[in-house]
């Protein structure tokens, strides 16, 4: 990014924020520094890294803390976060170090301050899409109060002994909510589709797909993919098709097949398709900019199209509009290194009975190295934890994806990539509370449950 527009977006969030916060105590600002009674850095480290950052993420010896390589326990936090450059090759690129010591032009160059500032969402996925995704993972971003109050510690210059800002501010237990739905521009080089608007009926899951039809002269190969879509949305995917489909289940160009009829049957002859269809990329963000690693790209088979599916839930007495729009940014063939492949680790046989917690257990090795650049869950209303450990051939483990959070699951970038060589594999556990009066099994509607862990690898 510009370094000039960066100072200026750092430098107007600044100045907004405190004019916000002098407005809402009544004071007026002085020169005086902060007040002697105010927060100190152990009040940061107890109050804020140690129950939002370490547990299974930033703690020594875990898979999070190697690949960030960044511990934020009591005792190292400091030292791990302040002056040092960011793991992610981008970010120290850009010249960024997680905290610096310069007071508000280290704002303007902190990596931390970038992961965590929650109201600058769109900023860091639209021109940043290499810094991976913003923090705490699989967990609500932090209050509005713990994030003044880290802001007010790097406009102090991160110092470890004294006092930076007052206590009271974390008194602010607000969180930043996502935006409204935008358009997204169109790509440079590469294509956007568009779904909608259409109507999502009051009381009703409307879930659909709609065959695009895509004229290339061959396969395409994608670097980044762009989603957009209106409140409501449960999730969103593109699929391709198997190249062995029969002419007979091809399905309609440019045609909304719903799923189900207005008294929520299936309706049969929109299903022959699924039967072929290959997964390529999805979301369950309201919006998700992804870009793959430098020099890797996804590989689309030429079929003549795509086909998108989006699934909206209308709880409400009203009819909800859905919109969707899709972004898919091209690479240049010349700059494709490696080919990434689908990881689509799916568990379709687990019962739930009701008014019970359960955790359910499934174990994949791999018959080849496979280096895994991505990973993101997916699951229904029920589900409470998302745990995925990489099993090696010393037996040894580490978890290296959770999520609790089902209709918004982290999407998970490795960098560098998890290594797991033929012999090895994942293990996926998720827990869900069935507290109905019914047993649940896979099914395609919210109220029913799915187990399925994709993601993204290579091979040597």
């Amino acid at each position: 990014m510009n370094q000039t527009r960066r100072w200026w977006r750092a430098g107007l969030g600044v100045l907004l924020a405190g004019a916000v916060l002098n407005a809402c105590s009544g004071e007026k600002p002085t020169e005086s520094g902060p007040d002697p009674a105010g927060t100190k850095w152990s009040t940061i480290q107890q109050q804020i890294l140690t129950p939002n950052c370490t547990g299974a993420c930033h703690s020594p010896g875990t898979a999070f803390a190697r690949q960030s390589d960044l511990v934020l326990t009591g005792d190292v936090a400091y030292d791990q976060l302040v002056g040092r450059a960011p793991h992610n090759r981008a970010a120290a690129d850009d010249g960024l170090l997680l905290a610096g010591t310069r007071g508000l032009p280290s704002l303007y160059t902190s990596f931390l301050w970038e992961k965590i500032n929650a109201p600058d969402q769109a900023h860091f996925y639209d021109e940043h899409p290499q810094y991976g995704g913003q923090m705490p993972l699989g967990a609500p971003s932090l209050t509005n109060g713990e994030l003044a109050l880290i802001r007010e510690w790097i406009l102090a210059g991160a110092p470890r002994e004294g006092t930076v800002a007052d206590e009271a501010l974390l008194q602010d237990k607000t969180r930043y909510q996502p935006p409204e739905f935008r358009v997204p521009e169109r790509p440079r080089f590469g294509v956007q589709f568009h779904l909608g608007p259409f109507e999502v009926a009051p009381h009703y899951e409307r879930e659909f797909y709609f065959f695009q039809p895509l004229d290339t002269p061959g396969d395409l190969l994608v670097d980044r993919v762009e989603v957009s879509m209106r409140p409501g949305s449960h999730h969103f995917i593109i699929y391709t098709f198997d190249p062995a489909i029969p002419a007979s289940a091809r399905p309609p160009e440019e045609t909304y097949r719903d799923l189900r009829d207005g008294q929520g049957r299936y309706i049969q002859k929109n299903l022959v398709a699924l039967e072929w269809s290959r997964f390529m990329a999805g979301t369950q963000w309201p919006y998700m900019n992804y870009a793959f690693p430098p020099g890797v790209a996804l590989r689309v088979p030429h079929i003549g199209g795509l086909d998108l599916n989006s699934h909206y839930v209308n709880r409400g007495a009203d009819p909800l509009p859905g919109e969707v729009y899709i972004n898919l940014h091209f690479a240049r063939p010349e700059e494709v290194v490696h080919t990434a492949e689908l990881l689509d680790l799916d568990t379709r046989d687990f019962a739930l009975p009701p008014h019970q917690v359960t955790t359910v257990e499934r174990s994949f090795a791999f018959g080849e190295t496979r280096h895994i650049f991505q990973l993101f869950s997916h699951a229904h209303e029920h589900m409470t934890e998302f745990r995925v450990t990489a099993v090696h051939l010393d037996r040894s483990e580490e978890v290296v994806y959770f999520a609790r959070d089902w209709q918004h699951p982290p999407i998970l970038e490795l960098d560098p990539p998890l290594t797991l060589v033929a012999g090895e594999g994942l293990r996926v556990a998720v827990t869900y509370d069935n507290d109905t009066n019914r047993t649940l099994r896979f099914g395609l509607l919210s109220e029913a449950e799915m187990m399925i862990l994709f993601g993204y690898y290579y091979t040597d």
